[in-house]
């Protein structure tokens, strides 16, 4: 039988991540308090962050000299936590929105219908930055859950269609139609029938959501829409926002004018990014040449 390599390499990837995530803070190179060091004193001379890549910071520094290498990686768990957090919640909604309408018809259809038309009427990215920069969320003391919140609302109607489609196409199978003809209940038949047949596919499209997403955090902090953010006044009447976390996402909003100065500042965070939406996109269609071969 023919190797899916899509699969294996996919596959591979995923595992690092999760190795990163779960077991990277601990590693004894990584720095867990994420010191800051200004300046550092050498043989040589004074040395002022951000510091270049070298032994001692092998992927640079920020321009508070912590270590970017320890920064990415313990920023890792935040950053796939936010990513699964958004997915989850989405599909959550979506799939019971989809099994609510899955006679395309009714007011659960509507809802679905309507809400689908209303975000794909817009690129992805500018409704995410009209709802997080609306000031009722912008200045929330809980921004981070109502972020997750919209991420995950954005797309619901577009998962929730797709789902419904699919479930309706499993309700015309006789033994669907069987069942419900003996009166099996609506839980029943979602548990027994709906969802086994729908898991593979499910599966395949919340893997390739999860890169979409990521890719959407990732835009998002290119334009300085921060997820977890705080107001810091300077003086009177004046003030600032900065970021208050360490998800890949956001370290690049605060180091776009670093790309001249320091390009490791902006460059691996991106690449970090980069490398988890190529992650879930090829685990996803390593996932799906597997479901179908099984099918074939």
């Amino acid at each position: 039988m023919k190797r899916n390599w899509t699969l294996i390499l996919g596959s591979s990837f995923f595992i690092i991540l999760v190795l990163i995530t779960l077991i990277g803070p601990y590693l004894p190179f990584i720095d867990n308090v994420l010191e800051s060091k200004r300046i550092i004193f050498t043989d040589s001379g004074v040395l002022t962050a951000p510091y270049e890549p070298s032994r001692d910071f092998l992927l640079g520094s920020d321009k508070e000299g912590r270590d970017l290498l320890s920064i990415i990686v313990v920023g890792a768990r935040e950053t796939l936590g936010l990513i699964l957090a958004v997915a989850a919640l989405r599909y959550a909604i979506a799939i019971l929105l989809a099994v609510l309408s899955v006679n395309k018809k009714g007011p659960f259809h509507w809802i679905l219908q309507g809400w689908n038309q209303i975000f794909s009427a817009l690129p992805v990215i500018f409704s995410a930055i009209i709802l997080l920069s609306l000031p009722i969320i912008f200045f929330h003391e809980h921004r981070f859950f109502w972020a997750i919140a919209i991420l995950a609302a954005i797309e619901v109607g577009r998962v929730g269609t797709i789902l419904q489609s699919h479930f309706h196409m499993i309700k015309k199978t006789p033994y669907v139609e069987a069942g419900i003809t003996v009166g099996v209940s609506p839980l029943t038949l979602f548990i027994t029938y709906y969802l086994p047949n729908a898991l593979p596919d499910l599966v395949v499209q919340f893997f390739l959501d999860m890169g979409r997403i990521a890719l959407l955090i990732g835009q998002l902090g290119i334009f300085s829409i921060f997820i977890t953010q705080q107001f810091v006044q300077l003086n009177y009447g004046s003030g600032i926002i900065e970021n208050t976390s360490l998800n890949w996402a956001t370290m690049l909003g605060q180091a776009r004018g670093d790309l001249l100065r320091a390009f490791w500042i902006p460059f691996f965070p991106a690449l970090a990014l980069a490398f988890t939406v190529l992650t879930f996109n090829v685990l996803g269609e390593g996932l799906r040449k597997h479901f179908h071969r099984l099918e074939a």
